[in-house]
């Protein structure tokens, strides 16, 4: 999932709708609000659902939102480019 901060998406008019239980890595239940926010990048756009994180939450393009904007990471270089959307 995508994370951004809960300060960053209430100033763009993005409000929660409901909340879920996560799991971190240090294998701790936390419990954050969530909600749709649009992604804009390069002249694409997709809606996504999105953690509306805290301070200290890392912020996180999730793998959903690259798909729906039709991007991938290239492993080599680290950097976003286009990729294909796939029919299944």
């Amino acid at each position: 999932m995508t994370w951004v901060r809960s300060e960053r998406l209430e100033a763009i008019g993005s409000k929660p709708r409901r909340e879920k239980q996560f799991r971190t890595i240090e294998g701790k239940t936390i419990r954050r609000k969530t909600g749709p926010a649009t992604i804009r990048y390069d002249g694409v756009e997709a809606d996504v659902e999105v953690v509306f994180g805290e301070e200290t939450d890392a912020e996180v393009l999730g793998v959903t939102a690259l798909e729906s904007l039709g991007l991938q990471v290239d492993p080599v270089t680290l950097k976003l480019s286009r990729s294909s959307l796939l029919a299944l």
